[in-house]
């Protein structure tokens, strides 16, 4: 990888799925999602790989297919056209941990495959992940380079430039800790997904996002619904009247603020005061990612799109599923939704 490269990468993300592209120098080329699944449409992506080619004489050098909210992506499909126009897929399974396709855990069909450590996820080390390698020459590679690519001698000789990427062993011990309690974990999540789409599932307007069929097997890591615009909820006319004081998903407390209440493309107004009405009441909800192809961060990337992560994103929001929501936490939690719908 090298300035001026593009990679393909889902644009219904996190933006650690593209910013590694361009810490490299790189440049990100977004596609859209497909409805049923929310992740990347493979019909899409080969049109953008078509394109690239035509207008940059080069195929892009990788493919990065994500797993949204732990759903998986339709590896099949997308390996299938990798491998028809040989462009390595590295899969984005940060959220996948745990998640499976046709049986096979998500990390293991592409190239390489990345999971998430980070805090919020099925396990956590405090933060960092893992790279998953296809065979022992790439494992030793990436560990060579991960070592600040020391060479073969007595003394420091470096012919590469390398990385000091390597987790603590603290951190790793933690982590393989949890290792022993992770199906736990999955299966919890599998468990307050099937509590979420049990209690909301005659709440009109209200949907659960779900697997599409047999061979998706999501670990829903975070479950999400969609709100349909037709509902009415408690304090809708007031949405976005007020700017954000608080540290809405900022680290630490940290806030950027802001001089505006509105974006070009926003959560629409019934979603935002669902989200204002449930965290008075104590609960933490949040609109889906903003695909990347809207961030003005990257307003001048390439980007493929269908208006299908645009409109998920207008009605979307993810609700509490971690290890410590308990079955009367869902209830809560269904309850007040039902309270905010006029």
């Amino acid at each position: 990888m090298k300035p001026g490269d593009e990679v393909i990468v889902q644009s219904f993300t996190f933006c650690a799925s593209s910013h590694p592209i361009t810490y490299l120098g790189a440049k990100p080329v977004f596609v859209d999602s497909e409805k049923d699944s929310w992740n990347m449409d493979v019909d899409l992506m080969e049109e953008a790989i078509k394109d690239r080619i035509a207008k940059t004489g080069r195929k892009p050098k990788a493919i990065v297919p994500v797993a949204l909210y732990g759903m998986p992506y339709d590896i099949d499909r997308i390996m299938e056209v990798a491998n028809r126009y040989d462009i390595p897929v590295v899969e984005d399974a940060a959220e996948g941990f745990g998640s499976r396709w046709k049986g096979q855990v998500l990390g293991t069909f592409g190239d390489y495959g990345v999971l998430s450590f980070n805090g919020n996820k099925m396990v956590t080390t405090s933060g960092g992940g893992a790279l998953i390698c296809p065979d022992a020459e790439a494992w030793q590679k990436i560990m060579w380079l991960a070592t600040q690519a020391r060479e073969a001698y007595p003394y420091y000789q470096h012919e590469a430039i390398g990385f000091n990427y390597r987790m603590s062993n603290i951190c790793a011990g933690i982590g393989r800790g949890q290792m022993t309690i992770v199906n736990d974990h999955i299966d919890h999540h599998k468990h307050v997904f099937e509590l979420y789409k049990e209690l909301l599932k005659e709440v009109p307007g209200i949907e659960v996002h779900g697997n599409p069929d047999e061979r998706y097997d999501s670990n829903f890591w975070l479950n999400t619904i969609t709100i349909d615009p037709s509902v009415r909820v408690k304090g809708q006319e007031n949405a976005y009247k007020t700017i954000v004081q608080g540290a809405v998903g900022g680290a630490a407390g940290v806030v950027h603020a802001t001089d505006s209440a509105h974006t070009d493309c926003e959560p629409n107004a019934n979603v935002e005061a669902m989200r204002v009405y449930l965290d008075q009441k104590g609960i933490e909800a949040r609109p889906l990612w903003k695909p990347m192809h809207k961030q003005p961060v990257y307003k001048d990337a390439p980007a493929y799109v269908n208006g299908v992560s645009e409109q998920l994103f207008k009605v979307g929001m993810c609700l509490p599923s971690g290890p410590c929501v308990s079955d009367d936490d869902v209830k809560y939690i269904v309850d007040c939704i039902k309270k905010a719908i006029e």
